[in-house]
């Protein structure tokens, strides 16, 4: 696929801050300070233990805009009715994965850096300092947040994974790009441990990744595989698992190619729906994981409930 790159692309991720700024982590106040709600789910993938970290969550209002801007007002009111959403407000949720291959503790994006992957990695028992690697699937400020805590690593024992592609675009930004920015800030610091791939590469046992170029200039997905099974983190190839599934050629405004954007989104569900491969997607519903079906002209979504279990 040729990535078909506009001025999107340096404002796509730019914009997508207030988003990340208005996240908050799902907490209690009370409760003798646990979690009103789970913030660590997690799956079993043949010998592989798969966790799902919730980093936080923000309501937002004027989802059309987001993710149906051509779309006609009755057309996207519609396919919200029908699969029993509001067509004014939605959820987003951000949804970092670390993993436990049996040799090495891979995490995958570091959220928002406000705080809330620190305490999901300890609802599952995991420390910062036991992470072996740490895969960026691409930089916007929502995945690359928590990276560096008070101007340190927070992951200091791991080596970084990001596309090479993603690297290049965003480090070259200059200065006074927002985005460009927080990479100068939060990611060149650690480029002397960190390995640049590109599409097929193997980053850990089992864990391969996935060219899915388009929501940025080198976003990657990566497919687990252990004991016969399969399952992708899909990262941001899809942000909401109604629109974006129901209708994968709307452009969704964060997308630095739309047109490409659409078509990574189109050939991964379908293979996904296909071949029947369970996916965890960074800003679906926690815990994030679920199925993918066809649907007329596009796909359904379908939250798992205990495929996963065993």
């Amino acid at each position: 696929m040729t990535l078909t790159l506009t001025r999107r692309a340096a404002l796509g991720g730019a914009a997508a801050l207030p988003l990340a700024a208005a996240a908050t982590p799902i907490l209690a106040a009370g409760h003798g300070g646990k979690a009103e709600a789970p913030i660590a789910h997690t799956f079993k993938l043949g010998d592989m233990s798969v966790t799902t970290l919730l980093d936080g969550s923000a309501m937002r209002e004027g989802p059309k805009e987001m993710f149906g801007a051509a779309a006609s007002d009755e057309e996207f009111a519609q396919v919200s009715a029908e699969n029993f959403i509001p067509a004014d407000t939605l959820q987003f949720y951000f949804t970092p994965t670390v993993i436990d291959t049996g040799a090495e503790l891979v995490l995958f994006d570091t959220g928002l850096g406000q705080g809330g992957i620190g305490k999901a990695l300890d609802a599952a028992g995991v420390s910062p300092d036991a992470i072996n690697v740490v895969v960026i699937t691409h930089m916007h400020p929502d995945h690359i947040g928590g990276m560096m805590t008070d101007g340190a690593p927070t992951f200091p024992n791991a080596r970084y994974v990001t596309a090479s592609a993603e690297y290049n675009f965003w480090s070259k930004m200059e200065a006074g790009n927002r985005v460009g920015d927080m990479v100068a800030n939060l990611v060149t610091p650690l480029a002397e441990k960190m390995e640049f791939i590109d599409d097929g590469a193997s980053v850990a046992p089992g864990v391969t990744s996935v060219a899915s170029f388009g929501h940025t200039p080198g976003h990657m997905c990566f497919m687990l595989e252990s004991g016969g099974r399969q399952l992708l983190l899909t990262a941001d190839l899809a942000n909401h698992y109604v629109w974006s599934f129901a209708r994968p050629d709307w452009a969704f405004s964060f997308d630095a190619s739309p047109e490409d954007a659409a078509a990574s989104r189109r050939k991964v569900l379908g293979m996904l729906a296909a071949d029947k491969i369970p996916m965890i997607g960074y800003h679906m519903p926690f815990p994030a994981a679920g199925y993918v079906e066809p649907r007329d002209d596009g796909f359904r979504y379908v939250p798992v409930s205990y495929q996963l279990m065993g």
